[in-house]
């Protein structure tokens, strides 16, 4: 007897837009929670739109990757919006201007570590010695430490204990320091308190401007679509502070690690280090601490895509002495079990899995059970049979169709690096021309049945590789893509009133 999916959420045909916030304009370096993002859902609302998907918004460290976090719960303070710190007085203009140096057209991630975290270490110690109980209307920060305080003050003393061990892992740290209990029973120096303090209060900061600005959105009819990477970072405070949650050894090393067998896109597999958990601790204690987790991400998006969802049926394990994903084996996990604890602790969550790659027939079982809608690729569509299940005749209303995702190719990039026989596939496909390419996948995604439709800003405004804003495996050169205000502006004038038309013309 089939019993009811856990959830179905997915009920209407509605389109969104995919664009990760280091992406947006601004005049400090990185896109961030002002301006530039209001006039972003501006954009999204006069188009139509009613998504807006971004990538994780954890605070970032070696790679820049957003899914190698040193926390699942805390936010990243580069996109803190300085501006109201700089009206307040918190913030000096000689100081603000150093920022206003950086460049507008990309990230660049080692220029803002030197110039950021010093400004917002002022701000701060301007805030602590006026004494005051709140910024702006932002609330009490003793209420906010309460609220949040079964991560926030681990997560502020790993940062602070980090940055006085000159920034390595904490397995690197003194052996007093590496076991969370005893750190904290260490009398910490003045500044060890002085940095935790500092780090709350960022934190403080990017929980209230992330509440507005999500505020914002829903009074303009737009959702905030957000991500769960399914692993943390061996070197964050998840680690260090809930050891006991995962599979390490006494210590603190891992025992194996997660990544993914070799495929036809890497021939040793994918190796990714991240300490992989210890299922049956979390069985024990009904999966306290994803639950915690999946909240916490209900606090930030109005949807969560979990990234990796087959690692929720069974996971890749790698013994940690491998030095490629080769020598792996898939392991079984609670899968259902877990998201029936969920379900229960979050009944209204909207979920979405992210369940693209190699697919078994028990991870689909999963899928269907939950109810969870999952995800089709156009750019995964084309080259081989009528029964590809990305290409779109094929689709599950229950589904988010994507022109491409964060890790693909901009689809100008992808299509002129196709053979002769897969573009002429695409154009007999879609009974096109192929001249606006990225266009006609994104009506492609329009037209089709699945009940969400989401595209990334690089291909409604028709870029190129240069755009891309991620290459899986590459260790550096990602996650810089910025756009200009005006490359809005513009968009937004030429195709606005053609994508209202569309979207109105199949329903979304």
């Amino acid at each position: 007897m089939s019993h009811a999916p856990l959830y179905n959420w997915l009920n209407e045909r509605t389109a969104g837009v995919l664009l990760h916030v280091s992406s947006l304009p601004s005049d400090t370096g990185i896109g961030n929670f002002g301006e530039g993002a209001y006039r972003y859902i501006d954009f999204l609302k006069t188009s139509g739109m009613s998504v807006w998907q971004i990538c994780p918004l954890g605070p970032t460290g070696f790679g820049d990757s957003p899914y190698q976090c040193f926390s699942a719960f805390a936010g990243n303070p580069y996109f803190i919006d300085l501006k109201p710190l700089l009206s307040a007085g918190l913030i000096t203009d000689e100081e603000y201007a150093r920022l206003s140096a950086l460049p507008r057209d990309h990230v660049d991630y080692g220029a803002i570590y030197q110039a950021m975290w010093p400004v917002l270490r002022s701000a701060f110690e301007r805030f602590k010695s006026s004494k005051a109980k709140q910024f702006l209307d932002y609330g009490s920060i003793a209420k906010f430490r309460k609220a949040q305080g079964h991560w926030l003050e681990e997560y502020a003393l790993f940062m602070a204990l980090k940055e006085s061990f000159g920034g390595n892992c904490w397995l690197d740290w003194p052996a007093e320091y590496r076991d969370v209990a005893s750190a904290k029973s260490q009398e910490p120096s003045v500044e060890v308190v002085e940095t935790t303090d500092a780090h709350v209060f960022y934190q403080y900061l990017f929980y209230a401007q992330l509440a507005k600005l999500r505020a914002y959105a829903g009074s303009q009819g737009v959702e905030i679509m957000g991500d769960a990477p399914i692993f943390v970072a061996l070197d964050s405070s998840d680690v260090w502070g809930n050891p006991e949650l995962f599979q390490l050894k006494k210590n603190g090393q891992p025992k194996a690690v997660a990544g993914v067998p070799p495929d036809y896109f890497a021939a040793d597999g994918q190796l990714w280090g991240n300490p992989l958990y210890d299922w049956a601790v979390h069985e024990k204690t009904c999966f306290a601490w994803w639950i915690q987790r999946i909240k916490s991400n209900l606090e930030f998006y109005d949807i969560v895509r979990l990234d990796h969802f087959r690692g929720f049926e069974s996971y890749w394990s790698v013994p940690a002495s491998e030095t490629t994903a080769r020598n792996g084996k898939w392991t079984p996990c609670p899968g259902l079990k877990l998201f029936k604890a969920i379900r229960e602790a979050c009944p209204e969550a909207k979920l979405v899995a992210e369940d693209l790659g190699v697919i078994t027939d028990e991870v689909n079982e999963l899928r269907k059970a939950t109810g969870l809608p999952g995800m089709a690729v156009l750019q995964f569509a084309f080259g081989g049979e009528p029964d590809n299940a990305y290409l779109p005749h094929n689709y599950d209303r229950n589904c988010v169709a994507y022109s491409g995702t964060h890790d693909n190719d901009t689809t100008l990039g992808w299509y002129q690096s196709l053979d002769n026989a897969t573009q002429n596939h695409i154009r007999r496909y879609l009974g096109i021309a192929g001249q606006e390419i990225a266009w006609d996948l994104i009506r492609a995604a329009i037209t089709s049945s699945a009940h969400l439709a989401v595209f990334p800003l690089q291909d409604l405004m028709s870029l190129g590789s240069e755009a891309r804003l991620n290459t899986p495996g590459a260790p550096i050169g990602n996650w810089q893509w910025r756009y200009q205000a005006h490359q809005l502006d513009q968009l937004q004038k030429d195709s606005s009133p053609y994508l209202c038309e569309q979207l109105a013309l199949y329903g979304r």
